[in-house]
């Protein structure tokens, strides 16, 4: 049954007076892919970025909006979500809510509860995570109730970096909605106490989000608007506002690059070289910014600019030299593990499209060693995996079959 995304293909590729074999070729994909996807077939993103780029249109222009299909197997997500999902979300009638708010702890006991949450999701312990943050969430919005006055705005503050990682953790587990309430939250709350660059921060990790739901256009528009507002003076910038700047221009150019805008993206990459130069190598510093900037950051985001390309000898020439070499490494310091992992899967997935199979094995199980959790979350390590398992024509080994059934891939 075709589809309004199928239509949209079908009639750009007939506007540019192309058959499906000359779009396949332009595209560099198969006549078979191109009929499955005229045909209403499911296809990964990066299929209609080649489309698109194939075409001469934004990848958004391809889109359609259309009932979505049924959600099958998400019971089990529900029912580990209930508890954060009562202390984010809490039901709200015509009198108060209906909230358990729990007790009020002082500010500083918050702000290290924030902080030790935070070190979980770094140290890739994703269930400790999920069940700190609901007591975390109701402590904080009871210290805004409990308090007054300055001591009031401080804890309004401490709630805003609680939503912050609410928001972090949850859209890095793909439950959308619920992080887009917690970081729209958070943006409204550093706003009211005055937090500019908080509120900032909280914008990087929308504008993530938005990208992860393909809203490519929203996610460039938001970003470029709010870098604008808050663009520093290069020369005098402390740290943490060169890191939020920068950010703010990778989402920019991953959202453009995405949407086959190369010379915005190729723009935006520029603006964030100039911040991450300005500053003497990578920065982490949650909550002041988002997650983690600096040179090497600036650097692994534009190799991944050549993965959404499909360069795969483009990614593997810079994979492991200039700012992303062991030297460089050891002199501005490592980018967070989920940048640098993710950068690892664009390495393996270079690997599969060259058919190098067991580099991409040794990729793979050197990011599940490091990030067992984080990896099982990642689309694109099941896509890498999926594709090496069709490609491979020898036996598979064994590190390869623990693999799938790491990833939850079958044949």
């Amino acid at each position: 049954m075709a589809t309004g995304l199928a239509e949209n293909v079908r009639n750009h590729r007939r506007t540019a007076g192309m058959s499906q074999e000359q779009l396949a070729e332009a595209a560099d994909l198969s006549v078979g892919t191109v009929r499955k996807v005229e045909q209403g077939g499911d296809v990964r993103m990066e299929t209609l970025h080649a489309l698109a780029r194939a075409l001469g249109v934004a990848t958004s222009a391809l889109f359609a909006t259309e009932t979505p299909k049924p959600v099958v197997g998400d019971e089990a997500n529900r029912r580990y979500l209930v508890e954060l999902r009562k202390a984010l979300m809490p039901p709200v009638g015509l009198s108060a809510p209906l909230a358990d708010l729990g007790r009020a702890e002082g500010l500083s006991a918050l702000r290290r509860a924030t902080a030790d949450a935070h070190a979980l999701y770094w140290a890739d312990r994703y269930d400790s995570v999920a069940k700190r943050l609901p007591g975390l969430l109701r402590s904080a919005e009871a210290a805004v109730e409990a308090l007054e006055g300055e001591e009031q705005q401080h804890a309004m503050i401490a709630r805003c970096h609680a939503l912050l990682l609410t928001g972090k953790y949850l859209t890095q587990v793909r439950q959308y909605d619920m992080a887009y309430y917690a970081l729209v939250e958070a943006i409204r709350l550093a706003r009211e106490t005055g937090q500019r660059l908080t509120a900032a921060t909280g914008v990087v990790g929308l504008c993530w989000l938005l990208l992860r739901q393909d809203r490519f256009d929203e996610s460039e528009q938001l970003a470029g608007q709010t870098a604008a507002e808050i663009e520093p003076r290069v020369s005098d910038a402390g740290t943490a506002q060169l890191a939020v700047w920068g950010e703010l221009w990778l989402r920019v150019a991953a959202a453009t690059v995405r949407n086959n805008r190369p010379d915005v993206a190729q723009e935006a990459r520029r603006m964030a070289g100039t911040a991450a130069s300005a500053m003497n190598g990578e920065n982490a510093e949650f909550p002041l910014h988002w997650g983690g900037f600096g040179p090497v950051t600036a650097e692994l985001k534009a190799v991944e600019d050549l993965s959404v390309l499909g360069n795969a000898r483009g990614v593997l020439s810079r994979a492991d030299d200039g700012l992303l070499g062991s030297k460089a490494l050891r002199n501005l310091g490592k980018p967070t593990a989920p940048n640098w992992d993710r950068h690892r899967l664009d390495v393996a997935k270079a690997h599969v499209a060259l058919q190098q199979h067991q580099d991409a094995m040794d990729v793979l199980m050197s990011v599940r060693r490091t990030s067992g959790e984080w990896i099982k979350h990642q689309p694109m390590a099941r896509y890498v995996m999926t594709d090496l398992l069709k490609t491979r024509k020898r036996t598979l080994t064994q590190d390869m079959r623990d693999m799938a059934a790491h990833l939850g891939v079958t044949g």
